[in-house]
């Protein structure tokens, strides 16, 4: 039984993901398996897993979803898979640093009581080292007052006892992006975070087939602080509710003049239908900004 799973979901990235394999088969720390979860490639990506598979002495397991189901989804299944009891995840155009397994592995022994560390990461854009601002300095111990705002665990980094699924669920796969988001939102309410200060990972952005490129994120991120007020009400301190609320009406308002400014009605006033049903009771409105 290994001690860690890796899981990699990917959608036709063969062009890349051969660094992200070798990268995880190159890992000071070898008791490890490593999951592949095609979400109905139609590139060479189940050829080249197989071939890592053979030759690899550590055990490669490939799983593809036979229509597309999107990361949450696939996340999941990997989860599932998965034998080991830490959980790491890493993005088909992200890789790790040899020693990144090796030290969060540490980092748990010596760290009885957390159930999730992450590390640094170094970004790059088309190839060219980038600094990430301040407001995106990775979170340490309770974050959800960071968490409610943008992501501050970066899936690559983190890795995760596996009990902590048991407390706060899976990734929700009605959430074809953002998904990593909302998940946030729910640990950050019950976890704090560990963080190991070292870039200890790697990701080269900029490229047109990473979810973060696609339009109308707001949407689902107003959807998912929606659902953790409705879902978590009872637990949540009045600071958090306000958080949430006042996060919410921002990020509503964000996709809202989106929406009209370029025709999508359908999405805009049903995101404005459930908000209201949601926040009706509150004393503030964002509409009234609007206009």
């Amino acid at each position: 039984m290994p001690l860690v799973s890796v899981i990699i979901p990917t959608y036709n990235r063969v062009y890349i993901l051969h660094k992200a394999i070798e990268s995880v088969l190159s890992q000071t720390f070898k008791d490890i398996e490593l999951i592949v979860i095609d979400d109905a490639s139609t590139d060479g990506t189940s050829e080249l897993v197989k071939s890592y598979a053979k030759k690899s002495k550590i055990p490669v397991i490939y799983w593809k979803n036979k229509k597309r189901l999107g990361p949450a989804a696939s996340r999941n299944k990997g989860i599932k898979l998965a034998k080991g009891r830490f959980i790491a995840f890493l993005d088909s155009d992200d890789w790790f640093l040899p020693e990144k397994l090796e030290k969060q592995v540490k980092f748990f022994q010596q760290n009885l009581s957390y159930y999730l560390v992450q590390t640094e990461e170094r970004w790059y854009k088309q190839g060219k080292r980038i600094f990430p601002k301040r407001i995106h300095r990775k979170a340490k111990g309770y974050f959800f007052h960071r968490a409610v705002r943008l992501c501050v665990v970066s899936m690559s980094t983190v890795m995760i006892k596996r009990e902590l699924f048991k407390e706060v669920g899976l990734f929700d796969p009605t959430f074809p992006v953002c998904e990593d988001y909302e998940f946030w939102l729910r640990v950050s309410l019950k976890f704090p975070v560990g963080l190991i200060e070292e870039e200890l990972v790697e990701k080269d952005g900029g490229r047109p087939d990473q979810l973060s490129a696609t339009k109308g994120l707001d949407y689902y991120r107003t959807l998912a602080l929606i659902k953790i007020f409705k879902n978590c009400f009872s637990e949540l301190t009045p600071e958090q509710k306000l958080l949430l609320y006042r996060e919410a009406c921002r990020k509503f308002r964000i996709f809202f003049k989106g929406a009209l400014k370029y025709g999508n009605l359908a999405k805009a006033f049903e995101l404005k239908k459930i908000f209201e049903e949601t926040f009706s009771h509150s004393i503030l409105s964002p509409e009234k900004e609007l206009l």
